[in-house]
């Protein structure tokens, strides 16, 4: 009997550091081929940051009493008539925080209605962009004539600068692609906007984080952990937005947040709200890595970004393209950055982003007839 109980303890000791030392298989980086099969399969897309123009917001988006299916739909209806084959849609922590179980239903709904319209989405599940603070509940009205005054970030200072708090968010982000890791209807999983972002605006910058780079690097290192853990069929990104472009397709040459962010991004992807001669500049460097390249945001009319000179440049290199903004609404991005500076009483005569009014007016016929002409061929 001695023996019996010697051998159950040595068992269970074993079988303990078993499960201790067993871990989640974390999967690697795509292969060179594995992406540029990918980007063949689809074929090169073009489309929006859709953000229906009901919604200020990620969380007015998706939360259960302002999800506006009839507006998503009509103005997903617009987007497919213009030839757009892609959106990128943002998520939040705090909606699955809220009811996972809705959340994923009003997502499932939305990419329903944009399968219906033969678009793809590529969703985006954390933000260092704007407002530190993120609340659930009725958002903020607008603030007239001033640029995405309701925008929040994701997760927000109050978890991103508490790292003991980072694994609140792997429910989060494990949970959201697992259940999407083999849908067709999801082409593409952008895992953090804009990493180090750091809010200046009036009534922002005594809320952000000081030192936020530490904070933000140390959580997206956990994120793309628990992505690759879930592996799914869709490739992952991070797209580099910050620094000296011309160093872009030089690894060595950036911080490590920033090379971290190429060198875990199955797919390359890029902001630039630069004129053509800077957007090229920096489709060349990183064209260096030899995989599949997306600008995730670009479209800002008085900088030199405009449809007429960047989009063409883009579908002769089989750049994906997604520009910010559709549909003039809540955001207010027909407004420029520094209306959080200058006032603003009227509409501006040149749109900063977006295409339509909610009348279905476009700021430009002349931008939506090239729009038709490069999309639709």
């Amino acid at each position: 009997m001695k023996n019996h109980f010697v051998l159950l303890a040595i068992f269970s000791l074993l079988f303990i550091q078993c499960q201790q030392t067993l871990k989640t298989p974390v999967a690697e980086r795509w292969s060179e081929e594995k992406a540029w099969k990918w980007h063949q399969e689809n074929g090169w897309m073009a489309g929006t940051n859709f953000n229906p123009s009901t919604a200020i917001n990620q969380l007015e988006f998706f939360q259960e009493e302002s999800f506006d299916m009839e507006t998503i739909d009509l103005e997903l209806s617009w987007s497919a008539e213009l030839g757009m084959k892609m959106h990128r849609v943002y998520l939040h922590n705090l909606l699955w925080d809220q009811d996972s179980l809705g959340f994923i239903n009003r997502i499932n709904a939305y990419l329903e209605t944009a399968d219906k319209y033969q678009i793809k989405t590529m969703l985006v599940l954390l933000d260092d962009v704007w407002h530190p603070l993120p609340k659930l509940g009725k958002q903020p009205d607008p603030t007239p004539f001033v640029h995405n005054s309701g925008w929040v970030q994701a997760p927000g200072a109050t978890i991103l600068g508490d790292s003991l708090r980072h694994d609140e968010l792997k429910n989060y982000i494990k949970g959201v692609i697992s259940h999407f890791a083999e849908d067709k209807r999801v082409v593409a999983w952008d895992l953090y906007n804009e990493p180090d972002n750091v809010a200046n605006q009036p009534g922002y910058a005594e809320l952000e984080l000081k030192d936020k780079y530490t904070y933000t690097f140390a959580l997206l290192k956990k994120v793309v952990r628990w992505a690759r853990e879930v592996n799914p069929s869709q490739p992952l990104t991070i797209g580099i937005w910050k620094g000296d472009h011309s160093l872009w397709g030089n690894p060595q040459a950036l911080r490590p947040l920033e090379r971290f962010m190429i060198e875990n991004s199955d797919v390359i992807s890029f902001h630039s709200y630069d004129n053509l001669q800077v957007t090229t500049e920096k489709v060349e460097e990183l064209k260096k890595y030899n995989r599949p390249i997306i600008c995730t945001e670009y479209l800002a009319r008085g900088n030199g970004s405009t449809f007429e000179d960047i989009l063409p440049m883009f579908k002769e290199n089989e750049i994906h393209a997604v520009n910010w903004g559709f549909v003039s609404g809540k955001t207010n991005t027909i407004f420029p950055w520094s209306s959080w500076s200058k006032t603003f009483d009227s509409m501006p005569k040149i749109w900063h982003h977006d295409i339509y009014r909610t009348d279905k007016s476009p700021f430009s016929e002349e931008e939506i007839a090239l729009l038709k002409a490069e999309l639709m061929e």
